[in-house]
């Protein structure tokens, strides 16, 4: 009397499934069966408190039914209520010692408390009932994975699998032994198979993206969250992580959609930088002003919300200062709200009211770092020692070891600020010292190669290629600055804490491609390979180097012949006191000041060979004269590359750097290094005093 039913839970119809067991049980309340077929009916609708219940009543009337113990179980299992799950499963297992699917729940229960000696008593257990089930091979698997044995999981997951290829316990255990192997491609397509049993499961789907996403297959990624956006109440974070895999796809218009559902419930810090990456791709400053002044309307208390309206106004001075004033007179109370609007007074020529505001920050709240900071600048150009005071002060209470570093760095400005450049010098060769131990050593050129290959043809149609890179000191950063937010494809992620790792990551690569121990179209093929992993979706790309050698032009003028150079540059001698006042990006340690001459001569005098003999494509940034004018930077940059430029705010340079020429105050101080450097700052077009 219940095939209908049956049928109906076949077809997965459970509206029509629960109407007719509904109907079974008025007709036959005293049946266990049709409370049974009742509880399938309402947990394939989603009723899980329903489903429960059923069961309930069909145990009520058959106490002793081992089924429906085991049906029971599995509903508790995914409820908070584990212990009654493992309570029904030990019932069933006694009334029927061979109710091979308890030992299967129990030894997963097992697992999930971490309990290993029992999953394998269990897993023994449901073995010799069916010792070729696919259940008894995912729970020996899981259980090999648990215990660290990776290999041993694949090979009883696999070989299972190959008889079982549909059976999803199986195949997602399969998946995770896959994922310990670092399988990734093999991990992905398990868990596809997985989700043809379990196609709304969001989470599924998210797991799913990320592995497509770490493959680099970005786009791929998102589409595969799709059908999950698609339901009415998607969450805001599964909008957020597509709206961030369309980003990285470079697909910003579909990231802004997402990013937009997202924001009506997500307003941190995370949803908001995509957000404005996305708005800054698109040059969409008006839908970012009228979305974001919306959500500031219902949340005026919001600082998040208003560091990102502030973000869109950071090429226009006026505007910026208007919104931080509106932040102001939203929280006057807020000392976020209160530095913003100081750093937009500066950044607006009210230098003076800017001074003012800092210095009353410091009194409501004395040793906050950026007014402090703020109030410091002022005084190095006002009244150098009050600053080297100042600084003692904040040295005094300081705790944090990045902080006191940024202060004993500022230090060193302060002494040179007073005329005492070699109390400077001392503050800062201290400090190369104390990171010396944690930093490799610097990359040594390779021997110079005697003949280059031709330089071969263009491709067609011909990408857009550049190869960044500048030495320690020549301000390369405010170039990388500029061309990120002009919205370049530009890689930055080799100094990040994951970078990749291929040949212009190595510091060997230079003299291996000299030797021909490196082979440079395998060298040009590797780094090809790894951009879509890199977030590069087409041939264009910008890559920040770590390093330059004249080496690598023996595989880019025949592997690599649409690329461009650009070499970030200024007088040597301005570049190593640069390097030791500031220091630099990279991760490289500095072993002494007449060691980075020695240095800096080297690499430079290779691009100087590479400019005077046009060994290829390149064009040098000279940056002594315009290295605090974002402006004349995008302007070089624009004029360089052929392309517009936009130029960033003044504040993402940082903080001013020495004029050109401020070598000459430590002329005394480092007359060796200079006197090293002097030749091939001559070569590079400098004066040689």
């Amino acid at each position: 009397m219940y095939e209908s039913i049956i049928d109906a839970l076949r077809r997965g119809e459970a509206a029509t499934a629960v109407a007719a067991a509904r109907d079974a049980v008025a007709q036959q309340p005293r049946d266990p069966v049709a409370h049974r077929v009742l509880s399938s009916a309402l947990q394939m609708s989603g009723d899980q408190a329903g489903a429960i219940a059923a069961i309930d009543a069909a145990l009520a009337l058959a106490p002793e039914d081992a089924e429906a113990h085991l049906e029971r179980a599995s509903l508790l299992i995914s409820t908070p209520a584990v212990d009654e799950a493992e309570a029904a499963l030990a019932r069933s297992v006694g009334l029927d010692p061979n109710q091979f699917p308890s030992y299967i729940l129990q030894g997963h229960l097992a697992l999930g408390r971490g309990d290993l000696a029992e999953v394998q008593r269990l897993a023994r257990t449901a073995a010799r009932i069916a010792p070729k089930h696919p259940q008894v091979a995912a729970l020996e698997g899981t259980l090999a994975l648990r215990r660290g044995d990776a290999d041993r999981a694949l090979q009883v997951l696999t070989e299972a699998a190959r008889a079982h290829p549909l059976e999803p316990t199986l195949i997602h255990a399969l998946g995770h032994a896959y994922l310990a192997k670092g399988q990734l491609d093999n991990a992905e397509r398990a868990f596809h198979v997985v989700l043809q049993f379990d196609p709304d499961s969001a989470p599924l789907r998210v797991f799913i993206a990320r592995l497509a996403a770490q493959q680099g297959r970005f786009g791929q990624a998102a589409a595969v969250l799709k059908p999950a956006l698609a339901a009415p109440d998607a969450a805001a974070e599964l909008h957020r992580f597509a709206g961030e895999l369309e980003l990285q796809a470079n697909r910003p218009a579909a990231a802004l959609t997402h990013l937009k559902a997202a924001l009506a419930s997500l307003r941190d810090s995370r949803t908001l930088n995509a957000l404005g990456e996305a708005w800054r791709r698109l040059r969409a400053d008006e839908d970012a002003r009228s979305t974001l002044d919306a959500s500031l309307a219902e949340h005026p208390q919001d600082g998040d919300l208003w560091r990102a309206r502030l973000l869109v106004e950071t090429a226009d001075p006026t505007r910026a200062r208007a919104v931080a004033e509106r932040w102001c007179a939203a929280m006057p109370d807020s000392l976020p709200a209160l530095e913003a609007h100081m750093v937009t007074l500066d950044s607006s020529g009210h230098r003076d009211e800017a001074e003012a505001l800092a210095l009353r920050i410091t009194q409501l709240e004395p040793g906050r770092l950026q007014p402090e900071l703020y109030v410091i600048e002022m005084l190095l150009r006002t009244d150098p020692e009050a600053a080297i005071e100042r600084i003692n002060r904040l040295l005094q209470r300081a705790q944090d070891d990045a902080v006191r570093y940024a202060l004993r760095q500022l230090l060193g400005r302060a002494f040179d600020a007073a005329g005492r450049p070699e109390t400077a010098l001392t503050t800062w060769i201290e400090l190369q010292g104390e990171l010396r131990a944690r930093r490799p050593a610097l990359p040594q050129p390779a021997p110079p190669v005697t003949e280059l290959p031709a330089l071969a043809p263009l491709p067609d149609p011909t990408p857009a290629v550049l190869l960044l890179w500048g030495a320690p000191g020549s301000l390369v950063e405010r170039v990388a600055a500029t061309l990120n937010a002009a919205g370049a494809p530009l890689l930055t992620d080799r100094y990040g804490a994951q970078p990749p790792q291929d040949g212009f990551q190595r510091y060997d690569t230079a003299s291996e491609l000299a030797s021909g121990q490196l082979d440079g179209a395998q060298f040009i093929s590797e780094w090809r390979g790894q951009l879509r992993a890199r977030g590069i979706a087409d041939a264009n790309v910008f890559d920040w180097l770590l390093w330059w050698d004249n080496a690598l032009l023996a595989a880019l003028r025949l592997h690599l012949p649409e690329a461009l150079v650009l070499i970030a540059l200024r007088d040597p001698r301005d570049m190593l006191l640069d390097w030791l006042a500031y220091g630099i990006s990279a991760p490289f340690a500095l072993e002494s000041p007449l060691a980075g001459a020695r240095w800096l001569a080297e690499v430079l005098g290779q691009v100087a060979e590479l400019h005077e003999a046009d060994l290829f494509p390149h064009r040098l940034v000279r940056m002594d004269t315009i290295a605090e004018d974002p402006t004349a930077v995008a302007g070089v940059l624009s004029e360089a590359l052929g392309i517009e430029i936009r130029a960033v705010a003044a504040r993402a340079f940082g903080p001013p750097r020495f004029a050109p020429g401020h070598w000459r105050e430590f002329a005394d101080a480092l007359a060796e290094p200079f006197a090293l450097l002097s030749p091939v700052a001559q070569r590079l077009g400098y004066p040689t005093a």
